[in-house]
């Protein structure tokens, strides 16, 4: 299979500086401000974006080394396969999380609900549109009684490299 190489279209900053005891989901992250300095040659893409309240961001997960195709997540202590966790060490270390968007003021977003460890690469940002992105009657597997915990639990060492 043909190699897919990405590119960083800018940084994302934070207030977490160690993966250790940051928020492991935005539903964590409440009231963690941050911001996206994005590159100068993709500032025309933010035309129109000042009217979304929220974000959906991509990124690559730097600080992950290797992978498991199993693994205990946080929010449990028994083995899941990694395709149903959003734990950072994946064949591809791409991450998502939808943040809050506050402004704009030409290259910068001011964010906030960000759980997003400083200096992490931007792969991609799109819009959070609720009609598109919600889904009645979702389930949750493995994590149902569990997703809400996601509020208070921190990040451990378990993706240490």
């Amino acid at each position: 299979m043909k190699s897919i190489t990405f590119h960083p279209i800018g940084i994302i900053h934070s207030p977490y500086k160690s993966l250790i005891d940051m928020p492991i989901q935005p539903s964590g992250a409440k009231g963690a401000v941050g911001q996206i300095e994005l590159l100068p040659e993709y500032v025309p893409g933010l035309l129109d974006l000042d009217g979304f309240s929220h974000l959906i961001l991509f990124y690559h997960f730097h600080l992950a080394k290797g992978y498991e195709l199993e693994t205990v997540p946080f929010l449990d202590n028994q083995p899941h396969g990694v395709f149903a966790t959003r734990a950072p060490k994946r064949p591809n270390a791409i991450g998502t999380s939808t943040v809050r968007l506050d402004s704009i003021e030409g290259a910068i977003l001011q964010i906030s609900e960000v759980d997003i460890v400083d200096g992490t690469p931007l792969l991609d940002i799109k819009p959070y549109v609720p009609a598109f992105d919600d889904r009645a009657n979702a389930k949750i597997g493995w994590l149902t009684g569990k997703a809400m915990q996601a509020v208070q639990q921190r990040a451990d060492h378990r993706f240490d490299n």
